[in-house]
């Protein structure tokens, strides 16, 4: 998926004529997709244990009105009312993880049950009417941008140095996974193809780091995309709890008789996508500075197809948070570049159901190959 995405950036630039890689337009990219991007991280849970969440642009929706009857309508402040609708989040995976792990609805069900109830309590918090303006601090959580701590004139210098710290920070870390890979007796590239690697990625670190500071700089929202991805990622990779996702929906029974609590690991991964569901739609809220009724329609179905173009499998047990992120990033690429080539949304919409159908086909033809092999 990463080449795919590299090849639709070089294509896009061409076919716009140059249009598609500049600063605004990229950081305009990671703007519009920043909550699919959050939802397409904690999709990733439900995905890996062989689940599928059809309520998460509904929850967004009615996150995002509870938002604006806090903010807008009773003043509330921002710094009381984000953690208040996070919590409500949180307590709607609750509900909807209760009915999947210990009632053993089946999720599909419960999650269409989720989107049209909470679709249905959005109309009745707005009253079928929009609500705005949003604070202005609250605003900042998607259109804002890091400060510039070093005064630059027409370059963003702090944005620069963020770059060249995370750029040491994941060759640092890619040396470390060699060394343990050498040191379990596992198979590891050559040292000159590790360098040439980690030079690669570090070009492609600083490059989109110019690119941001040629702009504005980083955006809010990339910092907070950033944490969710390193703490994902920890949580797949480090710990026990990520080991047991991967188990449970690798073969639930097995897992069973290994001792896991299947039941309560599929509860709190449907509390968590209720957070992550409500922080999306706290941002899309943000973004487009009001509460609307028809706030996060069909972005269950973008969040999916950000999941699967990662390379999870449709049965469980197989993803990464990278995946989805790249995933969600070609999505992206695909709904910016076609805008500015004047593809209507119909045809849009055509082609990204074409690839996500390719996504699974390939997923399925993976599967068998491997089997038999």
């Amino acid at each position: 998926m990463i080449i795919i995405l590299v090849i639709l950036l070089i294509a896009f630039q061409l076919m716009t004529g140059g249009i598609f890689l500049r600063p605004l337009n990229i950081t305009n990219i990671v703007l519009q997709n920043s909550h699919i991007l959050v939802l397409a991280a904690g999709m990733l849970l439900v995905v890996l244990l062989g689940y599928v969440d059809l309520s998460v642009g509904s929850v967004m929706a009615f996150v995002g009105s509870i938002a604006g009857l806090l903010m807008v309508n009773n003043g509330v402040s921002p710094l009381i009312a984000v953690p208040i609708c996070l919590l409500i989040g949180a307590l709607i995976g609750a509900w909807q993880g209760f009915w999947v792990a210990y009632v053993e609805i089946p999720a599909f069900i419960v999650t269409l049950a989720g989107l049209l109830m909470f679709r249905g309590l959005t109309q009745v918090v707005l009253g079928g009417q929009s609500l705005a303006p949003f604070p202005v601090g609250f605003q900042k959580i998607s259109t804002g941008y890091l400060p510039d701590l070093f005064g630059g004139n027409g370059l963003h210098i702090f944005s620069l140095v963020l770059g060249a710290i995370l750029a040491l920070l994941v060759i640092y870390a890619q040396w470390k996974a060699r060394k343990k890979r050498k040191k379990n007796q596992f198979e590891t590239s050559s040292l000159p193809t590790f360098i040439l690697g980690a030079i690669f990625l570090a070009a492609i670190i600083m490059l989109l780091s110019f690119v941001f500071a040629s702009y504005q700089g980083f955006p809010v929202i990339l910092i907070i995309l950033a944490i969710i991805v390193i703490l994902y990622g920890f949580l797949t990779n480090k710990t026990v709890v990520g080991r047991q996702i991967y188990a449970t929906g690798g073969n639930k029974k097995s897992a069973e008789l290994s001792g896991i609590n299947t039941k309560k690991i599929t509860f709190w991964v449907f509390v968590n996508m209720g957070l992550m569901a409500a922080l999306a739609g706290l941002i899309l809220a943000a973004r487009l500075n009001a509460a609307t009724p028809q706030a996060g329609q069909s972005l269950e179905l973008d969040a999916m197809a950000s999941v699967y173009f990662g390379g999870a499998s449709t049965s469980g047990g197989i993803g990464t948070v990278m995946g989805a992120i790249v995933g969600g990033l070609v999505m992206g690429v695909l709904n910016n570049g076609m805008s500015i080539l004047g593809i209507g949304v119909d045809w849009q919409q055509a082609i990204k159901g074409l690839i996500l159908l390719l996504a699974v086909v390939l997923d399925l033809y993976n599967k068998k190959r491997k089997i038999s092999q």
